[in-house]
């Protein structure tokens, strides 16, 4: 397979994750990285000979066919209108955004554009294997959703006033995953919250667990459930109610030893955090970018579904605040 370069943008949590996964891909090469240490350019890009150059002087180079934007959140959008301007392919880290308004302005430059948005949990083995039985029909025609997504602990407090909140950082991937499973817009949200893991996550105007009821157009029902401390490990369950059954997918343990003695049962945890459970889930996305890149597939999440799922987001926001039900926008045709 030849190869074709790419650039990432950002050397931090997110670039060490898909920087690495881009430069072991046979179908890429990491030839950039962007970042304004020069340090940590050098330890995600060192191990496979990629340059610490500016943005301008990647951009530039003719021969870079893709970037992978992850700079921190609020220069996403920034750095994905300027990667396609220049003629780029794009792989975003979620969210595009933190500000809706931004993100409708940019749909005339971003809604065709070869833009792969980086919605992990729609490529995890488990989810693709239950949405693959959803669409067959397997339990019949889908009536509701039932999403869990608990962090095992809750964030350092430095993180909470860039993150966006709760809703826009951690539970966006939940109100996409409900768009994918369902095939149907949200037509009704509404979210309960409260502050119950740590009080300086209140202190700083954000919530750590919530409730939430989505409604589609046709009536059907998704219950995510959010927490910043499970306490116990990465919670991620789905289970999908259906007209003859249901599919479930449950969590993933860190073995599948299970001991039975008389004192009990036991078995390993399960995996602790997203970095340990979604491992396979990153490695398949950039699979997918590599097959944008090469002309081989068009982008299976990309500007729409993240445009959606920021104003769902938002409407959570929105419930959260005035008790009340939220019909959000429809931005489907952006």
């Amino acid at each position: 397979m030849s190869k074709i370069d790419v650039a990432l943008i950002g050397a931090g949590r997110m670039g060490s994750i898909h920087g690495p996964n881009a430069g072991r891909h046979p179908g890429m090469r990491l030839k950039y990285v962007i970042d304004p240490r020069p340090e940590a350019a050098a330890a995600v890009g060192g191990p496979f000979g990629a340059a610490h150059v500016s943005l301008d002087e990647a951009l530039a180079d003719p021969a870079i066919g893709g970037v992978l934007v992850c700079s921190s959140t609020d220069l996403h959008l920034e750095h994905t209108l300027a990667a396609v301007e220049a003629g780029k392919a794009v792989f975003c880290e979620k969210p595009l955004d933190l500000d809706l308004g931004k993100v409708v302005a940019a749909a005339p430059k971003l809604a065709k554009a070869r833009l792969v948005l980086a919605f992990n949990r729609r490529f995890d083995p488990h989810f693709v294997a239950l949405k693959a039985k959803v669409d067959a029909g397997a339990v019949g025609r889908i009536e509701s959703l039932h999403l869990i997504n608990h962090d095992p602990a809750s964030p350092p407090p430095g993180f909470i006033p860039t993150s966006g909140g709760l809703f826009k950082d951690f539970t966006i991937h939940d109100l996409d995953l409900a768009r994918w499973l369902l095939g149907e817009e949200i037509a009704e949200v509404y979210a309960a919250a409260s502050c119950l893991v740590d009080p300086e996550i209140g202190r700083l105007g954000d919530v750590d667990t919530a409730r939430t009821v989505l409604k589609t157009h046709s009536g059907r029902l998704c219950v995510i459930s959010n927490t910043r401390r499970s306490g116990y490990g990465y919670d991620q369950r789905i289970e999908a109610f259906g007209s003859s059954g249901m599919v479930s997918a449950g969590n993933v343990a860190v073995d599948m030893v299970h001991a039975q003695t008389e004192a009990g049962s036991s078995g390993a945890p399960i995996k602790y955090g997203f970095l340990q459970r979604y491992v396979e889930a990153y490695r398949a996305e950039m699979d997918h970018f590599a097959d944008v890149l090469h002309g081989r597939a068009e982008p299976l999440v990309g500007y729409a579904d993240g445009l959606a799922a920021l104003a769902l987001a938002e409407a959570c926001d929105e419930s959260v605040r005035t008790g009340d039900v939220v019909k959000p926008g429809d931005y489907t045709h952006a």
